[in-house]
């Protein structure tokens, strides 16, 4: 696991000013609260699976519960990954490229995932308003599906400003490059 200020395996170092410090504390508590939902869901499956067993006892509508708390987990984790720089990265196609086309690339990669972070909660804050307005529930426990949804948009918008501080970042990196040389 990397640390703030160590570098990654690109050439630009992870060290952060106050913003992208800012950014990491919230996204890296974020996605702790995310494992200690995905936690949760295990031990309640875990009691759901031995209620059902031994005693005919499962939790009941354990599979929504299930269903509407990794979504939220999962998607909490995202803007960790993206601060620290651990997405999939396809390297074979650039490993010949200079460090300033290579941070020009990363740059933009990064500013396409944050459009399409910012798409993807735009469109998921419609679908909770639409889900409330209709009063969607979920079928077992009849719980409004709205709230769960909704939950999504603060972690698809953290990744989003993850996602454009690296852009500036790599950017910034690429034209000192280009300065320098």
């Amino acid at each position: 696991m990397h640390e703030p200020g160590v570098s990654d395996e690109s050439d630009v170092p992870l060290v952060r000013g106050p913003v992208g410090q800012g950014l990491y504390i919230l996204s890296k508590g974020c996605a702790i609260g995310g494992g200690l939902l995905f936690v949760a869901l295990v031990l309640m499956s875990l009691v759901s699976i031995v209620g059902r067993k031994l005693f005919s006892m499962p939790v009941p509508g354990d599979i929504e519960i299930m269903q509407m708390g990794t979504a939220v987990a999962s998607a909490a984790m995202l803007a960790y990954c993206e601060m620290m720089r651990h997405h999939l990265r396809v390297d074979f196609f650039t490993a010949k490229l200079s460090p300033q086309n290579k941070d020009r690339l990363d740059a933009l990669s990064h500013l396409l995932l944050a459009i399409v972070a910012m798409l993807i909660a735009w469109r998921t804050g419609v679908a909770a308003a639409s889900l409330k307005e209709a009063g969607e529930t979920s079928m077992m426990l009849s719980w409004p599906v709205w709230p769960a949804v909704a939950l999504l948009v603060p972690s698809f918008v953290l990744l989003a400003a993850a996602g454009l501080y690296n852009a500036g970042l790599h950017w910034h990196f690429s034209t000192q490059q280009e300065a320098t040389a």
